[in-house]
């Protein structure tokens, strides 16, 4: 047993206090964030009606991954962190890389939450967003450090709000699309009557999965989750069932409805397109219920960021990749000092955006841009070669394997492959792609560094 293991068998290892319920939410929490209340409009924008189409296939793509990692999840039930699969595929380098390359793409999410989420509660209470901002801050800096059931019971709250908001949307619209509720009958006609289903062509529903394929990850947190709750293979198998169900209600459904009670012409980027069709409707008290149910959101994915940044940073410490002292567990079975770095890194992120708005918001969107697909073709690679290894030492397949292999893990790193080539070729896109590459070439560095430094030590 080396040290790290040993530090971490002394303080108990992290906890299982997950219940089947928290899992559960933590799932869908992970893929109904402020993505599909607002960035979605930007969507319609770009491809009209046919939005739809783009979520479906983006949904598809992370179905497809959410299906790999079940099966290794299941294969491999020691594996503890998502980012942790490239590590069992294809060695300890593109462990280092998955690793922190996830834990760089979450911790800058911490950041952009809270400023969202103080812009948000400005409009409630007359304080400086920073300070607001410092304030979401301390509240889930507490929650995480509490304990992980402290963080799942939460984020099983803030999912509940989230799914009970879409549910009702779901059926007001549908009401009201079907000319139930509305006074000139049936409103299906706004899907092709305003420039064709497809107004601005079908070359712009391909790159409009480039663009939604983000608000559409956030599912593997569960990955993560599962390793502290009392049955992770089953939580695992239950989520990767039911992913692709709740992407179809939570965003094809929703996105539906709203290019057929309103025209897609009339939806404005950066504005809640959910508000306008409630608007739409006739209910006057739309604009506020959903600035409740985004900050929701926005809480819920500020919330997750802190627990998953705390859990790969102390896997990477077990594994040596980080300062071993971060493997060290509160009483409370919580890696304590992993998520105080997530909260100095939300403060710093807080207190530059105060100090130059435009710049600090856009740089942090920007510098992880691109790097969730790094780290899911890693895992796809992964995948493959794990299967192939199994295969060759006529080890028996476990319970959940990937459809269609290989073809169908081909198929999700050629679609990763497709976003990646959009970004760089897209000018909305492109500064993200390039940061993000620059981010990936900077973490190739550290690791030859740090193997280098080993090799040396003899460690």
């Amino acid at each position: 047993m080396n040290e790290v293991t040993a530090v971490a068998a002394g303080t108990g290892g992290l906890s299982r206090s997950l219940a089947p319920r928290h899992v559960t939410m933590i799932s869908i929490g992970g893929i109904i964030g402020a993505g599909l209340f607002v960035s979605s409009s930007a969507a319609i924008v770009a491809a009209g009606p046919a939005v739809v189409l783009s979520y479906l296939g983006a949904g598809v793509l992370v179905f497809l991954i959410m299906r790999m990692l079940a099966e290794m999840a299941v294969a491999l039930p020691q594996v503890r962190s998502f980012s942790e699969f490239a590590r069992a595929g294809l060695g300890n380098g593109a462990g280092f890389l998955a690793g922190w390359l996830y834990w760089y793409f979450w911790v800058v999410v911490i950041p952009v939450e809270a400023i969202a989420g103080a812009n948000l509660l400005h409009g409630w209470i007359a304080l400086p967003t920073w300070q607001l901002g410092l304030a979401l801050m301390a509240v889930m800096t507490a929650v995480n450090l509490l304990s992980a059931r402290s963080f799942g019971e939460c984020e099983f709250w803030f999912a509940s709000i989230k799914v009970a908001a879409i549910i009702v949307f779901i059926a007001l619209a549908a009401a009201y699309a079907f000319g139930w509720t509305a006074p000139q009958g049936a409103t299906f006609a706004n899907l092709v009557s305003h420039g064709g289903f497809a107004p601005h062509g079908f070359l712009a529903v391909l790159a409009g999965i480039t663009t939604v394929f983000f608000a559409v990850t956030g599912a593997e947190i569960t990955m993560v989750a599962a390793a502290e709750s009392k049955e992770p293979a089953r939580a695992i198998a239950r989520m990767t069932r039911s992913v692709i169900s709740r992407i179809l209600m939570f965003y094809v459904a929703s996105l539906f409805l709203i290019v057929s009670v309103v025209p897609w012409d009339r939806v404005v980027a950066g504005q809640s397109p959910f508000t306008l069709a409630l608007t739409t409707i006739g209910l006057t008290w739309a604009g506020t219920a959903m600035s409740v149910i985004i900050l929701t959101a926005v809480l819920s994915c500020l919330n997750s960021s802190f627990y998953v940044c705390s859990r790969v940073l102390f896997v990477l410490a077990e594994h040596r990749d980080a300062p071993q002292w971060l493997v060290k567990l509160s009483s409370s079975r919580v890696p304590a000092r992993s998520v105080l770095i997530g909260a100095v890194a939300g403060v710093l992120g807080i207190i530059a955006n105060a100090a130059a708005p435009t710049t600090v918001f856009a740089f942090l969107v920007n510098a992880s841009g691109a790097l969730i697909l790094f780290v899911y073709s890693m895992i796809c690679v992964s995948q493959i070669r794990l299967r192939r290894a199994r295969e060759r030492n006529g080890v028996a397949e476990p319970a959940l394997q990937m459809w269609w292999f290989p073809w169908a893990s081909y198929a999700a790193i050629a679609g990763m492959a497709a976003v990646l080539l959009a970004m760089a070729f897209t000018p909305a896109l492109a500064s993200q792609f390039y940061v993000s590459v620059l981010t990936l070439a900077i973490a190739l560095i550290a690791w030859f560094t740090v193997k280098h430094r080993r090799q040396g030590s003899g460690a």
